[in-house]
């Protein structure tokens, strides 16, 4: 069952489109995942909705609000349904369904290192990186903290750590505050989203500290 969930705060946020493309696809995705943030996320959107249209519109507002249905309600129509066909990564001997927000990203190259192999998704978002991150049966990630922030988004597999194992779905957002190994006994396939480099902090692993700002 899956136990770590975004924030309201940050779901609230992700409605008003106050987020980053990054954080909002992991949201999208979490929700997709989650029938309980599904539910919570539901009834966000129709609060919103009730105050966005309730609030009484100045004369410019109004003006443009014209305009805008006037355009909408000048729009071919088709009453053609189009199914959406599922998104499927192949890794392993997996095949996995991603997520819509996720399988829409545009993906670069894996690169390996042991048993952890990671692809940037290709946004432009400054210091924000996205990747998918595949580990394999046995592997391991140093001891680290982090600079900034790190968010995990569990699409396939089961992972561990400190604070215990976790399960698709879950959506794990750590900071300076928190040491932790991850590792995996039959692998994982994660969405994750990073504003700064880690901080590894035992072991051969502090050799990369140095150069931290280059490969994170």
């Amino acid at each position: 069952m899956i136990k770590y969930h975004p924030s309201k705060q940050l779901m609230q946020k992700h409605i008003m489109g106050e987020l980053p493309a990054g954080l909002s696809v992991a949201i999208a995705a979490h929700i997709e995942l989650c029938d309980t943030c599904s539910k919570e996320f539901e009834l966000l959107e129709a609060q919103q909705a009730s105050v966005t249209f309730e609030e009484p519109c100045e004369e410019n507002d109004s003006f443009e609000l014209d305009f805008m249905i006037d355009d909408i309600t000048q729009l071919s129509m088709f009453d053609q349904v189009v199914s959406h066909e599922p998104d499927i990564f192949e890794y392993e001997d997996k095949r996995v369904q991603l997520p819509r927000a996720i399988a829409a990203l545009k993906l670069g190259s894996f690169m390996n290192a042991g048993k952890v192999s990671r692809a940037r998704f290709e946004l432009d978002e400054g210091p924000l990186r996205s990747s998918l991150l595949h580990i394999k049966p046995g592997g391991e990630i140093p001891e680290h903290t982090h600079t900034g922030f790190e968010l995990t988004l569990l699409l396939d597999g089961t992972f561990e750590d400190e604070s215990g194992q976790y399960v698709p779905g879950d959506f794990i957002m750590l900071d300076g505050r928190h040491n932790h190994s991850p590792r995996t006994k039959d692998g994982c396939l994660c969405f994750t989203l990073v504003d700064n480099a880690l901080h590894f902090n035992k072991g051969l692993s502090k050799l990369l500290n140095p150069i931290g700002k280059l490969i994170y």
